[in-house]
């Protein structure tokens, strides 16, 4: 079945009929945008995403697309590089002086696209570590100037405009060294203005790839004043007023790309696809049980949305159980490369839902993990979650949603088959086809 998800965006430019074949792509993260918060997921919901609702309408929403982790970190590991986060045993979050996590060596969506003629731009937050040259380890901002090495201009990305994460959104970075100081109010604003000119400047017959991981809805919630106490949107978990306010901008970052591509002529040869990278911060929306860090649905199952005119069916939906992960594999065979055994080891196309061409499951299974490093494995309608001391709890998502009910003594023999299937892919160092990868020896896995 077909639909639209959230938080990611993939764009293709117009280019003559020759280069057809190579989409830009776009991809718009949210940070924290839970399942239920969209009203294209949650008609109920309190909160107003009307350029998200537009690209649904337009496009395809996915109803069991799932985040890396429930934390932002790991899942943009995953992202990028197309590989479980537990491989590396990354379960936690980043600092701002926090060493660089993916290695130059490793193939990313950015570098793998660069490879095959894409102009690439990272804008917003990295969160995925940076060597500093000439700043000591220390709390607070960094002078002007202080240079950076190991970040996103060294895996892939032509150019980056950004920071390193939100609780240091003062600190901007360009390139590799630090270019301003900005009060919170003003990070987004210019984060969203350096995107749109970098569109502006694109030339037709040049594919590219824009990478934009934005602030909303996580903190620090600071709504620019164009925004504030416009929507009335108040939140419904927490009644926090301005966190309406906050999601509605970033929704309208959203539509500024969209707006952009438009007046470029770029919409009909552009893949977009806007996601997030885990659960709502402290807000569970029902029938998901949890939220953001946790195992549970709520900490992972995300908003996923794709939006390719010509190629994916407007209004559509997909039951299609995929992983953020994927999209290094699905820019693979947009482009009909094979990648090598050694990259995307968990990532798998879902060019397949997109153009709906089939209805079988695309992912053998999938791997989630928490905050409190429990990892959960997903194959169809079974999730098996292993706690380490707490041992194991199996649910049956197709009839209880909320996970209430463990079946692990009911069921032993599913138990069983999805404890060895977690084992072989951990013993293969990979979830897909293809060659056996290293296992790092130093990583501990709560698997019995």
């Amino acid at each position: 079945m077909i639909r639209i998800a959230l938080g990611l965006i993939l764009c293709a430019t117009a280019m003559p009929a020759a280069a057809a074949e190579k989409p830009n792509i776009v991809v718009v993260l949210f940070d924290d945008l839970g399942y239920g918060e969209p009203t294209c997921y949650r008609p109920e919901s309190k909160l107003k995403t009307p350029r998200l609702d537009g690209l649904a309408a337009g496009g395809m929403r996915f109803t069991d697309a799932h985040s890396a982790s429930a934390v932002c970190t790991p899942t943009r590991y995953g992202l990028l590089t197309g590989r479980y986060p537990s491989r590396v045993g990354q379960y936690g979050v980043f600092t701002s002086f926090d060493p660089p996590l993916i290695p130059e060596s490793r193939l990313t969506v950015a570098s793998f696209l660069k490879r095959h003629g894409y102009e690439t731009a990272c804008i917003g937050k990295w969160h995925l570590g940076l060597k500093w040259q000439d700043v000591r380890a220390t709390k607070g901002a960094v002078p002007i100037g202080s240079r950076v090495a190991s970040g996103p201009n060294q895996v892939g990305f032509d150019f980056f405009h950004g920071f390193t994460h939100a609780r240091n959104i003062e600190t901007i970075i360009e390139q590799d060294r630090v270019v301003a100081h900005v009060r919170d109010v003003e990070n987004q604003p210019r984060m969203i203005a350096k995107a749109v000119e970098w569109l502006e400047k694109r030339e037709a017959g040049k594919p590219f790839f824009l990478y934009f991981p934005m602030c909303p809805p996580h903190t620090p919630i600071a709504p620019a004043p164009e925004f504030a106490g416009k929507t009335g949107a108040v939140d419904e978990v927490k009644q926090d007023p301005k966190y309406g306010d906050w999601v509605y901008q970033g929704d309208h970052m959203l539509g500024q790309i969209l707006d952009a591509l438009d007046r470029k002529g770029l919409a009909e040869n552009t893949l977009v696809i806007a996601t997030a990278d885990n659960g709502a911060a402290g807000r569970a929306y029902p029938p998901l049980r949890g939220s953001k860090t946790q195992i549970h649905e709520g900490g992972h199952r995300v908003p996923f949305v794709a939006r390719w005119p010509g190629t994916i069916e407007p209004g559509s939906v997909s039951d299609q159980t995929i992983c953020l992960n994927d999209l290094l594999a699905t820019c693979a065979e947009i482009l009909d490369v094979t990648l090598p055994d050694d990259a995307g080891e968990d990532s798998v196309s879902i060019l397949p839902a997109l153009r709906g061409t089939t209805s079988e499951p695309l992912r053998e299974a999938t791997i989630h993990q928490s905050a409190a490093r429990e990892l959960a494995i997903r194959q169809g309608r079974w999730k098996l979650v292993f706690s380490g001391k707490q041992g194991t709890r199996l649910y049956d998502l197709s009839t209880d949603l909320g996970e209430t009910r463990d079946l692990t003594g009911e069921q032993p023999e599913t138990v069983a088959q999805l404890t060895t299937l977690m084992k072989r892919f951990i013993a293969d160092g990979r979830s897909t086809p293809g060659a056996h990868q290293p296992v790092d020896p130093r990583v501990k896995w709560p698997v019995p």
